[in-house]
């Protein structure tokens, strides 16, 4: 029996939200170790909690509907199908072990904004083992905070980032993960209990500021920062998007027996490749982020 066979009756099902990898200039061999203890500790972390992904700062949003499942990780583990934890993979329907840009341009996606065929995936959520099928994910995509929107720029193609920390010993900064319940609900460290009408929800918010050269670097991290005071430091000059990334469960009441298959709760993380249609994405940035104005879910449609 493979690896890959056992990862998947293990896990019962697939899943996938996970990390890709490349340079920004050739092929070369990266450091699939794992990935820091303290990722704040290279990236930095965002000064304070955002109140909530929507928020009126201007921003683009991108409903992405669960794709797929599967023990793969095409940024830490490329090529190595069924090396990972479980994830579950959004947006591009060929999301794989093999995933990178060229892989991943023009295909299929489950968004509803079509050119929007970039990878976006995050460990499963288990119920004794079984997976927990998301409701649905949101892809928030706005100026750090305090960052001037005229600034930011549209990620280079092929971009690889990692949000949080899959190996966390302790309650990440919810300004970097975050659970709640619904939309705008308080945001807590480990899952609430949440009520009928309002389910699971878990936010994990990437680094808004690249170095402005490389696409991935080893350990996937020191490529990119999180903005501080309205900034990004001069080893990262470049202001990108912060996107945050939202997935919601059918999840009602104590959560606490539930578990990430990358390990307690504590362990959230997601992982994202850019393989939009450029031009689509430069375009959604220059009209929403750049002119400061709030775009709804359908992407260019003003929401308010």
């Amino acid at each position: 029996m493979t690896r890959r066979t056992k990862s998947l009756l293990f896990a019962g099902s697939l899943f996938l939200f996970g990390s890709c990898a490349s340079d920004s200039h050739d092929s070369m061999t990266h450091d699939h170790s794992a990935m820091p203890v303290d990722a704040a500790s290279v990236m930095g972390k965002p000064d304070q909690p955002v109140t909530g992904p929507q928020g009126r700062v201007g921003q683009f949003v991108v409903e992405c509907p669960f794709s797929h499942a599967l023990p793969d990780d095409p940024i830490v583990y490329p090529g190595d199908a069924g090396a990972s934890h479980l994830h579950v993979f959004f947006g591009n329907v060929t999301s794989n072990a093999d995933a990178n840009l060229e892989s991943l341009l023009g295909q299929g996606t489950t968004c509803e904004q079509q050119q929007d065929t970039a990878s976006y995936w995050a460990p499963a959520l288990l119920d004794n083992g079984q997976l927990i099928t998301p409701v649905k994910s949101v892809a928030y995509y706005r100026a750090g905070v305090g960052v001037d929107p005229t600034t930011v720029v549209a990620f280079p193609p092929g971009l690889m980032m990692i949000a949080g920390d899959a190996m966390a010993t302790e309650a990440q900064p919810t300004s970097v993960v975050a659970w709640s319940c619904g939309s705008g609900g308080m945001r807590d460290e480990l899952p609430p209990s949440c009520p009928e009408d309002r389910g699971l929800r878990i936010d994990i918010t990437f680094p808004d500021c690249w170095d402005g050269k490389n696409l991935d670097v080893d350990g996937h991290r020191t490529h990119m920062h999180y903005s501080s005071n309205g900034k990004c430091p001069s080893s990262h000059p470049v202001s990108v998007p912060q996107l945050i990334f939202s997935v919601a469960y059918p999840v009602h009441g104590d959560a606490s027996h539930l578990q990430l298959a990358s390990g307690g709760l504590i362990t959230g993380h997601a992982d994202f490749i850019n393989s939009w249609d450029q031009e689509k994405l430069e375009e959604e940035v220059a009209l929403c982020i750049g002119r400061d104005i709030v775009c709804g879910v359908t992407s260019g449609r003003i929401s308010g």
